[in-house]
């Protein structure tokens, strides 16, 4: 049998998860599949760098790491992630918003629905 390699000496678990339900979060890197998600390749990319997706879940790996599921509803693959391997859009702190400037309010669209017209056909003008 093969050793896990537990590339982390921190303990995850000893601190709250990272995101939450519902977060706004974005690939910092790409995502192949490892053999464990099902009707891909081996190999074959599930989720590119800057996909942006949407926590769904938090679990545990190892008694050690949470992982979180994120569904990318760009590309519809649903992935366990860990958090290095995620940023936040939703909880950026203050200092990182400051350093955008400008930029910032543009971060607060990314990801979400895009409105269009709303009105009907029942509604009077």
């Amino acid at each position: 049998m093969a050793d896990i390699n537990r590339d982390d000496a921190e303990i995850e678990l000893a601190f709250p998860p990272r995101f939450q339900y519902g977060e706004r979060v974005i690939a910092r890197s790409v995502v192949r599949n490892d053999g464990t998600y099902n009707g891909k390749d081996i190999g074959e990319v599930l989720v590119n760098k800057g996909e942006i997706g949407y926590v769904i879940n938090i679990n545990t790996f190892l008694q050690q790491f949470y992982i979180y599921a994120v569904d990318f509803v760009e590309s519809g693959h649903r992935v366990g992630m860990r958090a290095k391997e995620l940023c936040t859009l939703d909880n950026l702190p203050d200092e990182v918003l400051a350093q955008l400037g400008e930029k910032a309010a543009s971060i607060t669209t990314l990801g979400q629905p895009t409105r269009t017209d709303t009105t009907t056909a029942t509604e009077a003008p």
